[in-house]
């Protein structure tokens, strides 16, 4: 009699002793986001970076904030969905970022070279754009981008590899 209370609480030892869970330690896995070709054409060549999209406007709104680093051919992409003039500030953001404000024929309408950290003041190219590039501070001297560069994302930037995006933008040099 004294076997079958035995095998009871064995039984309920077992069921009740699974595989221990991994430690959190408050680290949350952050899933690696997709990133978008865009290829710049400038005087000095052709240029490709691989890019974040900030597509809904709770992504647009914290941007690089918080961002400690960002690689030499990294970035991220600010549709504008329909082109409306855009305006960004640096609250937050931790690193100088170059701002490319793009035409919707591809053209860079505005570029603010290493825009300052922390600054609340607001940087805006004054017209309607398609979107707004940001890339690291000083990158865009470093390989001569300049306004009036053309710029295209997408299929449209690799047209030879198959990218699987429902985001190309590809206007027509109107040069």
């Amino acid at each position: 009699m004294i076997r079958l209370p035995a095998l009871l609480a064995l039984g309920l030892l077992a069921a009740c002793s699974g595989p221990k869970p991994a430690p959190d330690n408050g680290a949350q896995a952050q899933a690696v986001p997709a990133l978008l070709p865009v290829v710049i054409r400038t005087a000095k060549g052709v240029h490709r970076f691989d890019v974040e999209v900030a597509a809904t406007p709770q992504e647009q709104e914290k941007g690089l904030m918080f961002r400690k680093d960002l690689p030499a051919d990294g970035g991220m992409l600010f549709p504008m969905e329909p082109p409306r003039t855009a305006s960004f500030w640096m609250k937050d953001t931790l690193i100088p970022l170059d701002m490319l404000f793009i035409h919707t024929d591809g053209t860079i309408a505005f570029l603010k070279s290493n825009a300052q950290p922390y600054s609340r003041i607001p940087v805006s190219a004054g017209v309607p754009v398609a979107a707004v590039l940001e890339l690291r501070g000083g990158r865009a001297a470093d390989l001569g981008i300049a306004e009036g560069d053309m710029v295209n994302w997408g299929g449209c930037a690799v047209p030879a590899a198959k990218v699987a995006t429902d985001r190309n933008f590809c206007p027509a040099p109107s040069r």
